[in-house]
């Protein structure tokens, strides 16, 4: 079938009017690149599900692709002899609600008992959910931190815990096995819309995790234009905190996420409104969410009139520490490209400790006994009995717990940090980022990377671990350091993850974390306009 052929075929197939203008008008134009990227292939199930640019034809987002991927989990769920109710949750995303709507009715129609989430709210409510209606499955709209034009679709395991393989490949074969569109029957008088009550027993939960009311402490919290504003206060009143500050210019949703220019906390220049704000009135700690509210970004005022945000990792060790402060037990976990200091921290308390591959899907299912999991991309699970995910709202309030905690004792969360090192040692890590146009790109880079390691980085010899077929991860480890290089499952980027442990002083180490960045920084032929 030529490319026109299959366009065609397409649009008589497809069930939304713009989207087959979209293509009409791009046939008309003889676009053939455009058109033969949209038809290159269909999304696939990523790091974190379906994620792509909201654009007619099977490589994005549009209705067509969403109500096949309806119907293939249906017919997954049925294959594995699954019934009962599914969980739609979605965000303020373009078309979010509407794709959320079209899911539950195909559910609908398909048997199940559809379960739309009663408005837009963060993603690890409809995790929450999952667990609490002891669901079959659950389904959440959203592309999380991706910028603007993007959008996303999660699938939850009746765990509560986003799907591991070989679901996703089962699934992805159900949806091609979908023969039509067209042919998918919807049923939206069978839908049910959630009253807030599920809302109120979340907020409820999460509250009750924060060990004490801290009235005092003044935070400034940022949605980042997403969905986290009303919920991130009522969970922080409901705790005892009474001095919370949403940055106004982003409190609200707004899906074009306009003083931004990526809405993720871990991108430069993310949170400076809600710093600028914490500066001017004079607050203890900043606390930043994604639009989808499933990560958290935590900035500290330094001593100094300046502020500074804390790496993942540094959050993530922040709160093991508080947690092994309060006697939890279990298994604290992380990922291979986080760093190695919870390791340490596990075996000092006699702690389960584990490490997974990339991605809280497989955080979630370290263990049985998991008690806390953590990976530096600004993910934290401090409650997995409750939301078997990420969740930015319960590690926002812990962070917030643990620096009014240290704040009342004379001491700060920077001033923990460096508590930390003296006992452990120093672990510090870094990132660097090269973002390009084409996803496939990063193929490449990573061919060239094994092809030609380098022998040694920062004076010392260099180890090669090569992790395929598990994963497509490379890491180069040395007496001090490591590099783990890998391509993300969310954007079009290769990710170097950085770490040096020493035991000298901090310049010392600071130092050897600059010389490994510079090295890894032309390793990767980084420019300015490449780099983060």
């Amino acid at each position: 079938m030529t490319l026109e052929q299959q366009v065609r075929a397409w649009i008589a197939d497809d069930v939304d009017a713009e989207d087959q203008a979209e293509l009409r008008r791009l046939l008309d134009r003889g676009d053939t690149a455009e058109l033969a990227d949209r038809f290159a292939g269909t999304l696939t199930f990523g790091t974190a599900g379906l994620r792509g640019p909201l654009r007619a034809g099977p490589n994005g987002m549009n209705s067509a692709v969403v109500r096949r991927a309806a119907a293939g989990l249906a017919a997954w769920l049925h294959d594995r002899g699954r019934a009962g109710t599914v969980v739609i949750g979605y965000d303020a995303r373009h078309r979010s609600a509407d794709f959320a709507r079209d899911s539950a009715a195909v559910l609908a129609a398909a048997g199940f008992d559809a379960a739309l989430m009663p408005r837009l709210l963060p993603t690890p409510l409809l995790a929450f959910a999952v667990g609490r209606l002891h669901a079959a499955a659950g389904v959440m709209v959203t592309a999380s931190h991706n910028p603007p034009q993007d959008n996303g679709y999660k699938v939850y395991d009746e765990d509560g815990a986003q799907i591991i393989p070989p679901a996703d490949t089962d699934i992805e074969a159900a949806i091609r096995a979908v023969p039509s569109v067209r042919g998918i029957r919807l049923d939206d008088s069978r839908v049910r819309v959630l009253d807030e009550s599920i809302v109120d027993d979340y907020v409820a939960a999460v509250a009750a995790l924060a060990p004490a009311p801290h009235p005092d402490l003044h935070l400034v919290h940022t949605a980042l234009h997403g969905v986290g504003t009303e919920v991130v206060r009522r969970v922080f009143s409901a705790a005892g905190f009474r001095r919370v500050e949403s940055v106004p210019q982003q409190e609200l949703p707004d899906p074009d996420f306009p003083t931004v220019a990526f809405p993720n906390p871990e991108e430069p220049g993310a949170i400076d409104l809600a710093i600028e704000l914490a500066r001017a009135r004079g607050a203890d700690l900043v606390v930043a969410n994604d639009p989808d509210a499933d990560r958290c970004a935590v900035a500290a005022p330094t001593g100094d009139g300046g502020w500074r945000m804390l790496r993942g990792d540094e959050v993530g060790v922040l709160l093991a520490d508080a947690l092994i402060a309060r006697g939890v037990r279990g298994t604290y976990a992380t990922t291979i490209v986080s760093s190695t200091m919870l390791r340490a921290m596990a075996e000092r308390h006699g702690l389960r400790y584990a490490e997974t591959l990339t991605g809280f899907k497989w955080i979630a299912r370290a263990a049985p006994d998991l008690a806390y999991g953590y990976e530096e991309a600004l993910g934290y699970a401090v409650a997995p009995s409750l939301v078997r995910d990420k969740d930015g709202i319960s590690a926002g309030l812990l962070v917030a717990a643990r620096a009014a905690e240290l704040l009342a004792s004379g001491s700060s969360l920077l001033q923990r940090l460096d508590d930390l090192a003296s006992e452990y040692g120093r672990f510090l890590t870094d990132q660097v980022s090269v973002r390009v146009r084409d996803a496939r790109e990063v193929a490449g880079l990573m061919r060239r990377l094994r092809d030609r390691p380098p022998s040694s980085l920062a004076g010392e010899d260099v180890k090669v671990a090569d992790l395929r077929p598990d994963a497509d991860v490379l890491r180069l480890s040395t007496a001090t350091g490591r590099v783990v290089l890998r391509g993300s499952g969310t954007e079009p980027k290769l990710k170097a993850y950085l770490e040096v442990v020493s035991a000298g002083p901090g310049a010392q180490a600071a130092e050897s974390l600059a010389q490994l960045r510079r090295e890894v920084e032309a390793l990767l032929r980084v420019t300015p306009s490449t780099a983060s």
